[in-house]
């Protein structure tokens, strides 16, 4: 394999936005597979899943907001840990930021970490990394398994449906309009990072949203998903991929074969499938490397550091 340049580094290109709206009350931002966020509004009151990278990337959302409701934003809603879902959420100044306990959690053990490895990971997706607050981006409000809120008379449901991408995965569930907002749970036409990833749990956590039986979906990258078949398609697509990657690598490791052996073995059964995906060559060592680390010795996810980004990525596609 031919030296790669580190993670993202050279991932520079502007992505062109989409602001759509998928159901009555439910609004999708979407960048050619940059992160997503989800828009919920409400009677009285707008909610926010995930919020950019940086408060100078939530400016964006917030004007697209502006330009359909000058209603509140009233809550921000952390989908999960990661730094590019949670550094902007200063700028919505919002009442409350809502988070999983198990998030919470994360960002206690691991958040100054994850910080730094995913700035140096992505400069792009970081713009303006110098208008994000000192320190972490903390929860006001934590739950477990399951939360609702009240938009005057629209419920908007809060849930936990199982470990995947990580364990703190929530999802925001419109019952009324079977709209959901994903995470990073699922994927479309984006190459799913399984770095803090539960790999045995993630396709179990997928047929759980299935029983919801959604009819619109925003994914954690991607084009937003409209109609039964496309929300299919997208489960099914982040299912085979995360199978497919687990298969590999476990069949790799049962058989004594050291990390990089794994890892290339793995790439090239998988990038004829999924190689066109946005990001495949940026996750594939981090996805790999905790695969293997879950099929060995790691049941849970070790920390991602800056240090330990740049000696995994050497030791894989140096």
């Amino acid at each position: 394999m031919s030296k790669k340049a580190f993670a993202s580094a050279a991932d520079l290109e502007e992505k062109r936005v989409t602001f759509e709206q998928l159901s009555e009350h439910a609004w999708a931002y979407t960048a050619e597979g940059d992160p997503n966020t989800g828009v919920i509004i409400g009677d009285d009151a707008v909610l926010v899943a995930d919020t950019q990278a940086t408060p100078a990337m939530a400016a964006d959302v917030i004007r697209r907001i502006r330009e359909v409701t000058d209603k509140p934003i009233k809550y921000v809603v952390l989908t999960h840990y990661h730094a590019v879902r949670v550094l902007g959420a200063s700028a919505y100044q919002p009442q409350q930021i809502i988070a999983s306990q198990d998030t919470y959690d994360l960002i206690v053990e691991r958040g100054e970490q994850d910080k730094a490895s995913e700035i140096g990971r992505f400069p792009r997706l970081f713009r303006n990394v110098e208008t994000v607050p000192p320190g972490l981006t903390w929860p006001t409000i934590t739950f477990t398994g399951k939360m609702t809120l009240w938009l005057g008379k629209l419920e908007v449901q809060l849930l936990q449906l199982g470990r995947g991408h990580t364990k703190g995965d929530t999802v925001v569930w419109l019952p009324q309009e079977r709209t959901l907002l994903s995470g990073d749970l699922v994927e479309f036409d984006a190459t799913p990072y399984a770095g803090d990833a539960y790999f045995q749990d993630w396709p179990q956590t997928l047929d759980n949203i299935a029983k919801l039986n959604p009819q619109a979906l925003v994914p954690g990258r991607g084009p937003a998903l409209r109609g039964e078949a496309q929300v299919q398609k997208g489960l099914e697509v982040t299912r085979a991929f995360i199978s497919d990657l687990w298969a590999c690598v476990k069949a790799g490791a049962d058989a004594g074969r050291d990390l990089r052996q794994v890892y290339e073995e793995t790439f090239a059964k998988l990038q004829p499938k999924y190689g066109h995906w946005v990001i495949f060559n940026h996750c594939m060592p981090f996805d790999v490397t905790r695969a293997y680390d879950e099929a060995t010795q790691y049941p849970d996810p070790r920390i991602w550091t800056a240090e330990r980004d740049r000696q995994m990525w050497e030791a894989l596609e140096g």
